[in-house]
């Protein structure tokens, strides 16, 4: 017998399951039949790919056992199994990123909701909930060693080796006092019809039946063993959409998904003719917990003829639609097709492409509930967008899907790009935005001022991944897409009497630029402002200030120091006032202080507060 330490992280989420009371323990046999169910997959796409396993005889089942009076529950399966070092990798570490990050939402959890356990792969530590102690024989098909590994949630486990008559897995708990209730025939029964009646393996749930036999004093009492499958055990996609109800699709969610919310929707197409396929896609109420990590998990399992053959290859779909979890079920694919024949192949490419149209299609249908869009775009809004530079293809279908914040709507409020459209001004081309860090700052910015005077809407852009994607988009229709933050941005909208201001003011930028140097790229007059004295913009061939904040922090660039081009507003009483100021040094303060106070409005850090403050203070004792 060896002594193993687990690994910090499920030490951590151990002790978050051992000293919580979560209020659906129940979803630890779901957890511990779906493994089951897994394994038997992957033993049985092995049968059909593997020389050395196709002569292994096969039985696929789980099997159920419980006894009352030991206070044990038992889940076996006939599946793949594991070796002595498949238990220590699987049982003793876990070996994702974001592991930190999904026990610290675990612990925020206000409920305990455990849900989220299933989701991130580690729902075998769920048995912990129910369990002081559980007790994993396993042997590997193919090998002839059967190991033990055992554990009470303590910090620590042991291996040692076993002894099992066929490859696959037991895994015995030893049931604590919240668990106990699931040592009955009815309890067990009752939550496998609730998450897991469509595993497409049959089920068997062991028991003791009592019946009598004889007459009046002769009469006895009788236990007998029954074995009784207690789960439909067909592949659920592949029935006939005539027989399924709402009910069952929503429990098939459960058990593919392990989550327990409802879906938002679900998409369930069988194909017949040039190419037969089952698809069925769900899209979740809530986005998965790994949604923006590098190795977030793929949502959709991919069959052949039935037959699983993997969950891991995140070309099923586009990566801008991994939050869509589901099947792909193919009768024209080869049963031993390799990773390598699946992202060329051009059967599963057409596929592919007809199932994001048939998703992007029911999400339009979605859209016509504002109410329900809304929920589902504050929790997709954003991979959606990345179909933007992802997908050419259905650009046009997903810039009908984007939402985005307004000066036209009220705060958190969404428009869709053909609602602005419809509120446009007939004269106006373009369709203007501006980006920065939040909408509140944005809402304010004095880069918003000529358009507000003017009844020209705005397009608020607080998600960093709109400074990728707009670009890229680069029209909706017949529509350009004008960043405001750009300078020439306002040229179109100039009037004569904004030209004639500008030369008046071509003495006073001349003074201006040779106090400011090289902290700018340019000063110039500025047609967009009407209530500030000052803005900042950026050169149209230049990275805006975020999207230079973002190219940063991924190491792409670096841009150096900061230079953006001022803009002075000619109608401001300090603009007017400034130009008659012969005094140097008064001059090189409030010049200073034009640039410096435009820099912080929209988000950009100044090289020298405490400069910034002795001037402010020098020109507050100078007017007071």
């Amino acid at each position: 017998m060896s002594k193993h330490e687990f690994q910090t992280e499920v030490n951590q989420l151990l002790h978050l399951i051992i000293h919580s009371l979560y209020s659906n323990k129940e979803i630890f046999l779901r957890e511990l039949v779906s493994n089951a169910s897994d394994a038997l997959d992957k033993l049985k796409f092995l049968t059909y790919t593997d020389d050395r396993l196709r002569e292994l005889p096969f039985d696929p089942r789980i099997d159920i056992r419980f006894s009352q009076e030991e206070n044990t529950l038992e889940i076996s399966d006939t599946g793949i199994g594991m070796n002595e070092q498949d238990l220590v990798e699987n049982l003793g570490t876990i070996a994702r990123s974001g592991t930190k990050s999904f026990i610290e939402a675990l612990k925020a959890d206000a409920k305990g909701d455990i849900n989220m356990i299933g989701q991130f792969g580690v729902g075998f530590y769920s048995a912990f909930m129910v369990a002081d102690r559980v007790r994993v024989t396993s042997r590997k098909a193919g090998e002839d060693a059967a190991w033990i590994w055992e554990s009470e949630g303590k910090g620590e486990y042991t291996i040692e080796s076993g002894a099992r008559d066929s490859q696959g897995t037991t895994v015995m708990l030893h049931l604590n006092e919240e668990g106990k209730e699931f040592a009955t025939r009815w309890a067990i029964e009752r939550v496998i019809k609730k998450y897991s009646d469509h595993i497409p393996f049959p089920i068997h749930l062991h028991y003791d039946a009592t019946s009598y036999e004889g007459e009046g004093k002769d009469r006895k009492e009788k236990k007998e063993r029954k074995v009784e499958k207690i789960n439909e055990a067909t592949a659920m996609w592949r029935r006939p959409k005539s027989e399924l109800k709402e009910e069952d699709y929503k429990e098939f969610y459960r058990v593919l998904s392990h989550d327990n919310d409802e879906p938002i929707l679900y998409i369930h197409t069988q194909a017949e003719g040039t190419m037969d396929y089952t698809t069925l896609f769900y899209i979740p109420r809530k986005a998965p917990f790994d949604l923006y990590l590098s190795d977030f998990r793929s949502g959709v399992k991919l069959y052949v003829k039935r037959v699983f053959i993997t969950d891991d290859d995140r070309d099923l779909l586009p990566t801008y639609l991994r939050f869509v979890r589901g099947i792909i079920d193919s009768e024209d694919l080869p049963l031993n097709v390799s990773r390598e024949i699946l992202q060329q192949n051009k059967v599963l490419a057409k596929i592919k492409n007809t199932s994001v149209k048939k998703i992007l299609g029911e999400i339009q249908k979605l859209a016509g509930d504002p109410t329900k869009y809304t929920e589902f775009y504050r929790e997709f809004g954003k991979p959606i967008k990345e179909g933007l530079y992802q997908d050419f293809e259905n650009r046009e279908t997903l810039l009908d899907l984007v939402r985005f914040k307004s000066t036209s709507t009220k705060k958190g409020e969404y428009t869709s790009l053909a609602e602005y459209k419809g509120r446009m001004k007939p004269d106006r081309k373009e369709i203007y935005y501006v980006t920065g860090e939040s909408e509140e700052t944005l809402r304010q910015s004095p880069l918003l001022e000529m358009y507000r005077d003017r009844g020209i809407e705005v397009l608020i852009m607080d998600d960093e991944i709109d400074e990728i994607v707009i670009p890229s988009a680069g029209r909706y229709g017949d529509l350009e897409f004008k960043s405001v933050n750009r300078s020439d941005a306002a040229d179109d909208l100039k009037t004569d009497e904004d030209r004639e201001k500008e030369k008046e003011l071509d003495p006073f930028i001349k003074r201006l630029k040779e106090i400011l140097g090289d902290r700018v790229k340019d000063v110039k007059a500025s047609t967009r402002l009407s209530d500030s004295p000052s803005c900042i913009v950026v050169d149209q061939n230049d990275p805006t200030v975020k999207m230079q904040g973002i190219l940063k922090a991924m190491g792409r660039f670096d841009f150096g120091e900061f230079k953006p081009i001022l803009e002075i507003n000619p109608r401001h009483a300090i603009i007017q006032r400034l130009r008659g100021v012969e005094d140097r040094a008064l001059y090189e303060d409030a010049g200073l202080l034009l640039l410096e106070q435009a820099m912080l409005i929209e988000g950009v850090k100044i090289d020298n507060p405490a400069q910034f403050v002795q001037r402010l203070n020098r020109l507050m004792e100078k007017a007071l």
